[in-house]
């Protein structure tokens, strides 16, 4: 506690930096090879959201999957852009999104040719890439910002066996969660910009929304991190990737699990993958990755980073050990032996496409009532519904409240997926938008 100041004079301060913040902000420029970096201290949802309130204002368009993280479609809430979703594509087999595939942005931009952005979520929260540097030259050459949800990507910038980071492609903004892999404290994050992007425009923007007495705590720990990646990150992520690997092939070895990795790149939908990443996919022997996560914490003494219906996601840091990662293999094999089952009547995928009614801002604000969540079949949703983590809404605001969502919701709260978004913290009712009567499943 003796280390927690705040804005005294020697200390400078976030909101406008002339002295120490300011270098420490070249320093991480210069690290991420960026024209500018921002110290944030409200997470990397302040992050995304500075990016696309940079980019876009009320009523302009932005590009981007329907597969983001909540905040991306907060800052529409927020600022009233519109979005244009592309939807990604799905590996049926694991039942995950993939990345953006160059066609579909390719079509998206021609058919709207008003879009002041696209923003790429690279890598996905199971490593999947999308073709980043194709999307930005194609993006600019439309006259199109390209804004990067780089958050699972801060390692991207210090290995050159690791995918190609949003700095190196040309993009010109990126979000990076240095807490998530870089090692900093929770809650704090860079924001990354490049080319024209104003560095003076985006601080007013960032200063919208972060707080105004920025924690030292946070911004020590950025600066800590960085140079620690500056110095060490080759052989740091060296040690990451041969953990990972191992982990991956062994259990491979246990059959009825599959650690996915390189093999699904496809140089589209799966431009590229993240080795770090140790994805699992556990249906094949009759559990939801939730229950693997579970029985693996209860059980085991092992918490790993998020479990969804069908696959587990462990994220393995230099802070690992040999044995933390023979441990994750042999209890992984236990967990087969004595809890797997016929894997009939499962769900198998974890992502729908939407049915989009209303912008965000137009359903979150307009008049609303709630309903229980069986008798909103039909509905225009009015807030949100996600599994967290990872984040990534089931339903957001404006679209419309199908079966297969409602199934989907149905079957993750049996699995014992951790259900947030609604104003009803049992999420067992929705806000619904009052005004509409009709039924999407018709449309």
């Amino acid at each position: 506690m003796g280390i927690d100041v705040n804005s005294m004079k020697p200390l400078d301060n976030l909101c406008h930096p002339v002295s120490v913040i300011k270098e420490a902000e070249v320093l991480a420029a210069d690290a991420f090879g960026s024209k500018h970096a921002f110290f944030m201290v409200n997470g990397t949802t302040s992050a995304v959201q500075a990016m696309v309130m940079s980019a876009c204002k009320k009523g302009e368009k932005i590009i981007m999957p329907r597969n983001v993280h909540r905040s991306a479609i907060n800052a529409l809430i927020i600022s009233g852009a519109i979005p244009v979703y592309v939807n990604p594509g799905v590996n049926k087999e694991l039942g995950i999104p993939l990345g953006m595939s160059y066609e579909s942005v390719k079509q998206a931009i021609l058919e709207n040719p008003d879009a002041k952005a696209v923003l790429v979520n690279n890598p996905t929260y199971y490593g999947i890439c999308s073709p980043l540097k194709k999307i930005t030259e194609l993006a600019h050459a439309h006259h199109m910002l390209v804004l990067v949800d780089e958050a699972h990507g801060t390692h991207f910038y210090f290995h050159e066996e690791l995918p190609q980071s949003a700095m190196s492609v040309g993009a010109d903004m990126a979000a990076v969660s240095m807490h998530k892999t870089g090692g900093s404290l929770t809650q704090s994050s860079f924001l990354l910009i490049n080319n024209q992007v104003k560095e003076g425009y985006v601080r007013q923007i960032i200063n919208l929304t972060q707080t105004t007495s920025g924690s030292y705590l946070l911004m020590s720990s950025l600066d800590i991190s960085r140079k620690n990646l500056a110095l060490n990150g080759k052989e740091i992520f060296d040690r990451v990737i041969e953990l990972t690997r191992y982990a991956r092939e062994e259990i491979n070895k246990l059959g009825g699990y599959y650690a996915f990795g390189k093999e699904l790149v496809n140089g589209d939908t799966v431009f590229d993958f993240d080795v770090t990443k140790l994805s699992v996919h556990t249906r094949a022997i009759g559990l939801a990755g939730i229950e693997v996560y579970d029985i693996l914490r209860d059980d085991y003494t092992i918490q790993i980073e998020f479990g969804d219906i069908g696959n587990i996601l462990a994220i393995v840091s230099v802070g690992d050990k040999d044995f933390a990662i023979e441990r994750l293999i042999s209890s992984l094999s236990e967990i087969k032996r004595l809890y797997s089952k016929d894997k009939a009547g499962m769900l198998d995928h974890e992502y729908i496409n939407p049915l989009v009614a209303m912008t965000p801002q137009e359903a979150f604000y307009t008049s609303k009532h709630s309903v229980p969540l069986e008798n909103s079949r039909g509905k225009i949703c009015s807030e949100f519904v996600m599994c967290y983590p990872p984040g990534i809404p089931i339903l957001a605001p404006g679209e419309y409240i199908t079966q297969e969502i409602l199934d989907y919701i149905n079957y993750a709260k049996e699995k014992g997926c951790f259900l947030t978004g609604t104003e009803d913290r049992e999420v067992a009712r929705i806000n619904i938008v009052t005004e509409y009567e009709g039924s999407g499943e018709e449309e």
